[in-house]
């Protein structure tokens, strides 16, 4: 009996635009498509780590030309890291994190919802405070979302809802050990669900997490690489895709294979990135796989939108 042939997957960056820049700092995004649209996410401040983010979501028919669909803010809240996730009743989810403090910050998830990507709720707190959500998905009628301590001890939990609102601790100790923070969460047709988890500290190798349902017990992979900003996609033949934040050297936003199987994360191309970078957000469309990502290589932090084709 032979085994099957590896397909090994090429990748080029066939296109990049700068989509925004009206800010001293534009970062932390994420993409969908909606409606017929496009909609990109991304948090406006005057630094990295200032405590004065706002969320601007941009909108475009063709990736090309884009214009602002709403700008979310709260007085005296950085608001960080949008996350859009679609719901099965047709509206939009988006979760963020509400930081407030100067030096010692406190964490509270906060989500929106919208029905045209334009029009969005007052934000509601979602989960328990000090627990960052940070991705979510739904299947199979329930949304699951990896969450993780931004204090000691520090863990990743994994939450279940019906609603998308009220959250129930699914599994309180998901992982634990180096630090466990930022997550990829993707589910399979036969209900397999991958988790691809950040790691920072001491042990800040990035490990791959599979579950079935009801999703209570989780083995681990540890894939020996440091990621950032994890973002998790499987395409629709069944591979794959990761796109993170590399360490090996220079530092780069780069789209990974993810092998499951034989616990491998393999680069396949590097976008043009430097420096303060990553955060990506992958849709797969038109034959293509479109990235919103943030990078400081040009002259400061800008949002882009690159266009990668894949062949075997």
């Amino acid at each position: 009996m032979t085994s099957s042939p590896i397909r090994r997957i090429t990748a080029e960056v066939v296109a990049v635009h700068r989509i925004g820049d009206s800010a001293p700092h534009s970062a932390f995004t994420d993409l969908v498509r909606y409606g017929g649209n496009w909609f990109c996410a991304f948090r406006e401040a005057r630094t990295h780590l200032s405590d004065d983010g706002v969320i601007r979501i941009l909108t475009s028919t063709d990736g090309r030309s884009w214009s602002t669909s709403a700008v979310l803010r709260q007085a005296g809240v950085d608001l960080r890291d949008p996350r859009f996730v679609p719901c099965p009743d047709g509206r939009m989810h988006l979760l963020a994190a509400a930081a407030v403090g100067d030096t010692a910050k406190t964490f509270r998830t906060v989500t929106w919802h919208s029905a045209d990507g334009h029009a969005w709720s007052d934000p509601v707190p979602v989960g328990e405070p000090g627990v960052w959500v940070w991705r979510a998905a739904w299947h199979d009628g329930a949304m699951y979302g990896v969450g993780y301590a931004t204090r000691e001890p520090r863990f990743a939990r994994l939450y279940r809802s019906t609603d998308g609102v009220d959250l129930e601790p699914w599994v309180p100790v998901l992982y634990e050990g180096g630090y466990p923070n930022e997550s990829g969460l993707v589910f399979t047709p036969d209900g397999t669900a991958f988790c691809l988890l950040r790691r920072d500290g001491a042990e800040a190798t990035a490990q791959l997490g599979r579950a079935l349902p009801p999703y209570r017990d989780w083995s681990w992979t540890d894939l020996g690489v440091r990621v950032g900003g994890p973002a998790l996609l499987r395409l629709p033949d069944g591979r794959m895709l990761a796109g993170v934040r590399l360490h090996d050297g220079r530092v780069r936003t780069a789209i990974c294979s993810v092998d499951p199987d034989r616990g491998e994360l393999t680069e396949l191309v590097a976008l043009p990135s430097g420096g303060d970078t990553s955060y990506p957000g992958l849709v797969w469309h038109d034959d293509l796989l479109w990235v919103s990502y943030y990078s400081s290589h040009e002259e400061r932090t800008f949002v882009y939108l690159a266009e990668v084709r894949l062949t075997d």
